[in-house]
């Protein structure tokens, strides 16, 4: 018997406990501080009590090597199979334009286009996905740029298209920066809406010195009545909290102001918070950006100090909220990257790409669907096979299972091979994770 190769072992934080995971045979205890020492003493080269032993076997923790090479085939191949019935989400860019000077935006050194959005262009999208994606499920996400912009252009622009999804019977969500949902709210209700994705990043001018018009002026009023609309026409609204070092303090005040409005109490409303950080070229000021942990370590404090927080947001921690709510782990995850698998973006001029991470960059362009219909296989090939099987890196990490090797775009960008890894710090993570809600 040995030491399983995807045991996670660590101290759970502010503890005298320990925790032990493992994503492949589905358990996960905590320990005591004299268990927690046994498996230390172990890799020292100490022996193991025999009934401590015994229950470690039971849990998967000590393996027969083989059955657990087995184990991972096969659940491997389950992985495979289930991911190829899951529902595909597909981005859809009409324009790169927005009406928004966001300090942080990744998209400012896009080259502009001269070509513009047309129906033609939108029943071709509609016939491709048709096409390549019949008989699975699926649903539309309208991204940008910014896609509701406030014109009349627009607007006949995003009815067509929401028609077009009812006659498709697909639903669709918005990522929106949410300053013109009011005046969209009719057009909205036409169609089957999944959710609409909205940036608030934090209360009053916190947020407007993040996220202003172009030529100056406030955003924070507006997005709030947008909400508000989107709520009293039962349109669920996912609420989304960019952050940084520079608003990140914001978090306890978004989290009450949220509390107040009553939002946290409808059905329709959630809410996610996203780390700003460095995706295609560096920002003005990287030291304001966290690292994945010490984003997470903050919130972590912030929640010691409010717990309401936990009203508006509850932090995954990797697995840990998923174990804290259900009773058990999740599937092993062998791909965290949807890229080309469960995900695909396509923009207005009639290109194609994996997931919105390489939307719009013109090299990472997979293909076209208008004004014909073209595919790039050598490169599509390169993100259908990436998962932690064959990024090598992957095969002798015990933490791949709850990792999945990251994000391929962030992995591509640094390395220059898509087959690279986004290392996610998944031991710290649970150490937090623990100690907030096990």
């Amino acid at each position: 018997m040995i030491y399983s190769k995807h045991n996670i072992f660590s101290k759970i934080a502010d503890s005298d406990n320990y925790f032990i995971v493992n994503l492949l045979s589905g358990s996960a205890d905590i320990l005591s501080p004299e268990e927690g020492k046994m498996i230390q003493d172990f890799h020292k080269g100490k022996e193991i009590t025999p009934d401590f032993f015994e229950n470690l076997k039971d849990q998967g923790y000590f393996v027969d090597k083989n059955e657990e090479e087995r184990l991972f085939r096969n659940k491997y191949l389950n992985f495979i199979d289930d991911r190829d019935d899951d529902e595909v989400q597909l981005f859809f860019v009409p324009n790169y334009s927005c009406n928004f000077a966001c300090t942080y935006c990744y998209q400012d050194e896009y080259s502009t286009v001269k070509q513009e959005l047309t129906n033609e262009i939108i029943d071709s999208f509609f016939n491709y996905i048709n096409n390549e994606f019949a008989g699975r499920k699926k649903y539309i996400t309208i991204f940008g740029g910014e896609p509701l912009l406030n014109s009349q252009k627009q607007k006949d622009l995003i009815s067509y298209m929401l028609h077009q999804a009812k006659k498709f019977n697909l639903e669709v969500c918005f990522v929106t920066n949410g300053y013109s949902l009011e005046e969209y709210i009719d057009i909205l209700k036409i169609a089957d809406i999944r959710e609409i994705q909205v940036t608030l990043d934090g209360i009053g001018i916190t947020h407007d010195k993040r996220r202003f018009l172009k030529g100056g002026g406030a955003s924070f009023e507006k997005i709030v009545k947008g909400i508000d609309a989107c709520l009293q026409n039962e349109l669920t609204v996912n609420l989304r909290m960019v952050v940084d070092k520079e608003n990140i303090e914001g978090l306890p005040e978004m989290a009450k102001f949220a509390i107040d409005k009553g939002w946290t109490k409808n059905s329709l409303f959630k809410t996610q918070l996203g780390r700003n950080y460095e995706l295609h070229h560096c920002q003005a000021s990287s030291e304001k950006l966290f690292s994945r942990i010490s984003l997470y370590e903050t919130i972590f404090q912030q929640v010691k100090l409010h717990p309401y927080i936990l009203d508006f947001y509850k932090p995954a921690y990797s697995i840990s909220k998923f174990l804290a709510e259900n009773g058990s782990l999740p599937d092993p995850l062998f791909d965290s990257c949807p890229a080309c698998k469960t995900e695909w973006a396509f923009d207005y001029t009639g290109q194609i790409y994996s997931c919105t991470a390489t939307v719009g960059k013109t090299d990472e362009s997979l293909g076209s669907f208008y004004p014909e219909i073209s595919r790039k296989d050598e490169m599509i090939a390169e993100w259908e096979n990436r998962d932690v099987t064959s990024i090598e890196a992957c095969s002798s990490c015990n933490l791949q299972l709850a990792c999945g090797g990251g994000c391929g775009s962030v992995a591509k960008n640094r390395t220059g091979t898509v087959c690279s890894t986004d290392c996610r710090p998944v031991k710290e993570l649970l150490e937090l994770g623990f100690a907030s809600y096990l």
